[in-house]
């Protein structure tokens, strides 16, 4: 039997199943913060076990755990070896941001409408938690039909992205737990990313003395104070428009102050206000000097003001994700494939995200993005309200991938 029907057939036949697998992890909330994930993990790994899969668990030290700002986390890797050769790795991450305000259905119902499952996570990325083990399922199929097959599948299901992945990818890398050859991260049906931004998070802290209303004068506001450090930033992020990215998807730099919170009550002059800043960090520029150029616009512009301290921390820094040699090789297998399973184009690109990928290519190895997410964000309400997955893209994207694997493993003549 040809091994790529036999593998289009197992597919097709798992449909149900497949879609089943993914409401599991969707009713199980991850929300992150507060990232207490040890239970989605727990959830994940019955179900590859009812799968047969050999499930290994790897948690990191406590410490780490709360330095990123969470409660448990237990990274999970099944491992499948078909003889010697490559190890592809396959990550997606099973924390998901907050539900908020807004749904028309449960966010943790996976209520499935008009072809499409509703729920947190269902995109981004519990998804690709579902395409890369039926992916691997399929792989199997194709082995039992005749396929020869060298190397080894690795799913690297972690729980962190949403802090940085700092306790999920990169640990596991750090940690020698998991050396790859290649990798492919969750990511769109419709588009291979190659290359995406990197990320600065800052909070600064601007700090002053309280007074009496009725004698503001006699206290030092630390609210004025860091109105006029915004006014420099809102300067400055116009400013970042002007230096554009030469990646197809990625447009320029950019900057937004996200969070703000101070004050003591309304009748006392404020003594203390903090903010927090997103720096998109386009391909081209270092991420060092990113961060060293806006903190010296911070401090130049609070520097004058009597009684007024600045103080900035950083809270996460994530270098770009940029293209690498051997990368190449992914790319023009999943777009061969892409072609012939959604029988249109699938280009290679970049996105202004940041994700968990930029961990396996900063070590050393060749990596893209592709998986069973939308065209964009937005189509699948990424991170709002009412976020959803079209079905039929899970099941095409989930068989591009197994095409892929089976190509990437292929035994050399």
């Amino acid at each position: 039997m040809d091994v790529r029907a036999a593998l289009h057939d197992f597919l097709a036949r798992e449909r149900e199943a497949q879609a089943a697998f993914l409401a599991e992890l969707v009713k199980t909330p991850s929300d992150n913060p507060p990232g207490d994930c040890a239970p989605i993990a727990a959830r994940a790994e019955q179900l590859l076990q009812a799968r047969g899969l050999a499930v290994e668990r790897h948690s990191p030290p406590a410490e780490r755990v709360q330095r990123a700002g969470m409660i448990s986390v237990v990274n999970l890797i099944a491992r499948r070896r078909f003889g010697a050769g490559p190890t592809v790795a396959c990550n997606a991450h099973g924390d998901v941001v907050p539900p908020g305000l807004g749904w028309s259905t449960d966010p943790y119902g996976a209520e499935i409408r008009d072809g499409r499952m509703y729920g947190r996570g269902v995109a981004v990325s519990k998804s690709d938690f579902a395409t890369y083990t039926f992916a691997l399922l399929a792989l199997e199929a194709a082995q039992a039909a005749g396929a020869r097959l060298a190397g080894t599948v690795e799913l690297h299901f972690t729980f962190d992205e949403e802090t940085g992945g700092e306790v999920g990818p990169q640990w596991l890398l750090e940690q020698g737990i998991s050396r790859p050859d290649y990798a492919i991260s969750a990511g769109f049906s419709y588009g291979i990313v190659t290359a995406h931004n990197g990320c600065l998070h800052l909070e600064v802290e601007v700090i002053g003395k309280s007074g009496h209303a009725a004698q503001p004068e006699r206290g030092i506001d630390a609210l004025e104070a860091a109105n006029a450090i915004l006014d420099e930033l809102y300067r400055y992020r116009k400013a970042l428009a002007e230096t554009r990215s030469k990646v197809s998807g990625i447009g320029h730099p950019t900057l937004v102050v996200g969070l703000i919170r101070g004050g003591i009550n309304t009748n006392v002059v404020p003594d203390n206000v903090r903010f927090r800043l997103d720096r998109r960090i386009i391909p081209e520029e270092d991420p060092a000097a990113a961060e060293s150029e806006l903190r010296r616009l911070i401090e130049s512009a609070a520097r004058g003001r009597p009684g007024i301290r600045c103080e900035i921390r950083r809270v996460l820094l994530a270098s770009p994700f940029v293209p690498r040699p051997g990368q190449e090789r992914i790319a023009q297998a999943l777009a061969r494939n892409a072609r012939a399973v959604f029988g249109v184009d699938v280009q290679a690109h970049g996105v202004p995200l940041y994700t968990d990928a930029r961990h396996y290519s900063a070590a050393g190895v060749p990596t893209v993005l592709y998986g069973a997410g939308p065209r964009t964000l937005e189509e699948a309400n990424g991170h709002r309200a009412d976020e959803n997955l079209v079905l039929d893209d899970l099941y095409r994207a989930t068989e591009v991938v197994a095409l892929t694997l089976l190509d990437l493993l292929q035994p050399a003549p």
